[in-house]
């Protein structure tokens, strides 16, 4: 497989050997970032977005790449993230096939692609990339970081590992934990992929590639990522136009199911299968209180635990009450715990029906939000 890499993309070397959480190193790693606006003579103005599983680095249009980015209503000159005020970079997920070193890179000690060479993968790990990206970039504190999803876990994680990193931050729809409906959910689309046939222990290639089992994979995910409400709403039990071939009794009826297929069919070859697993495990394994000295047998007591180790000055934490994959308690939990800190934190709850993906269809109601927030810097 190759990787996906926008154009316009810009590179950050990772300190060589780069240690990773769960034992092992890369060597010649490095981060891929897009940027927007202008840093200011103090360097007090960055802001950074940690995005989720899936997205590049190019999320808004930019001189370097004018096409329309996948977070474009709310990066840019007098949009909620205002680029006429602030420096915003965003970085693709240590792990990823879109740029940044992941398990589709060539290991430069084979020259062949990693595939399952390469080391374990941990939610920390991204988020020491990401540190070294922000100290690279010559910034000494983020004025906010912003972490979407997955990118949520991974901002949680900078803050706690590289303290003063940032001076506030936003958590759409992450979480400060996995929960074991969301470990299920993940673990169903890894067996999915790694049953497939084609699937070969990680070596496949172009000719051989493990589509079945991505399809199955993603369209499991798209169903957690939005809400009964909206699949309902949207769908409702509206049958195809086409009658099914006599030779497929089993196939395609409703419209939801074809909405499914053709959402997945367009994912399934422009994203490594590889790198799919390692990431989605690295969100299993997550746990913030795993770095503070609390144990015990209450799990909620010890991730607040890690929350409460968090020392920064505000922060809002949006979440959907449609969200089954990141639920609002998450949210909650992310608020809780840093007020513990020290935060001033707040949790927006959003009548969103659009469920985990609310954060980048809903911009009537997380444009405000966001914009709201970073005004009062």
């Amino acid at each position: 497989m190759t990787e996906f890499i926008p154009p316009g993309t810009r590179w950050i070397d990772l300190p060589s050997p780069f240690p990773m959480k769960r034992g092992g190193e890369l060597q010649g790693a490095r981060i891929a970032y897009e940027t927007w606006g202008t840093l200011n003579a103090a360097r007090d103005n960055a802001v950074l977005v940690a995005p989720g599983l899936s997205p590049n680095a190019h999320m808004a249009a930019n001189s370097a790449n004018p096409d329309a980015g996948w977070w474009e209503p709310m990066v840019g000159p007098g949009k909620p993230i205002d680029t006429d005020r602030w420096y915003v970079v965003c970085t693709n997920p240590l792990g990823s096939c879109k740029g940044s070193t992941g398990p589709a890179s060539i290991d430069p000690a084979t020259g062949t692609p990693y595939r399952f060479s390469f080391p374990e993968l941990s939610i920390e790990d991204g988020a020491d990339a990401i540190a070294h990206v922000v100290r690279e970039l010559g910034i000494g504190q983020l004025a906010c970081l912003v972490g979407n999803s997955m990118g949520g876990m991974v901002a949680l994680a900078m803050l706690i590992r590289h303290p003063g990193i940032a001076r506030t931050h936003i958590n759409i729809s992450g979480a400060a934990r996995a929960l074991p409906w969301s470990i299920a959910i993940r673990s169903l689309q890894r067996e999915a992929i790694r049953l497939d046939p084609n699937f070969n222990g990680g070596d496949y290639n172009d000719e051989h590639y493990p589509e079945s089992g991505m399809r199955m994979a993603r369209k499991l995910g798209v169903i957690t990522y939005r809400s009964a409400l909206e699949w309902d709403g949207r769908f409702g039990r509206v049958r195809l136009d086409s009658d099914r071939s006599d030779d497929e009794p089993f196939g395609l009826e409703f419209q939801v199911e074809s909405y499914l297929e053709a959402h997945a069919r367009r994912f399934v070859r422009q994203y490594d299968p590889n790198c799919y697993l390692y990431l989605s495990r690295s969100m299993d394994w997550f746990d913030l209180g795993d770095h503070c000295a609390q144990r015990g047998t209450d799990s909620r007591a010890h991730t607040r635990a890690g929350l409460a180790a968090i020392h920064i000055e505000r922060a809002l934490a949006i979440g959907a009450e449609t969200d089954i994959l990141f639920p609002l308690q998450q949210q909650q939990e992310i608020a809780d715990g840093l007020r513990e800190g020290g935060a001033d934190a707040q949790c927006l709850p959003m009548p969103s029906p659009q469920g985990h993906d609310a954060f980048l269809v809903d911009f009537d109601r997380y444009g405000p939000a966001v914009r709201g927030f970073l005004d009062t810097l």
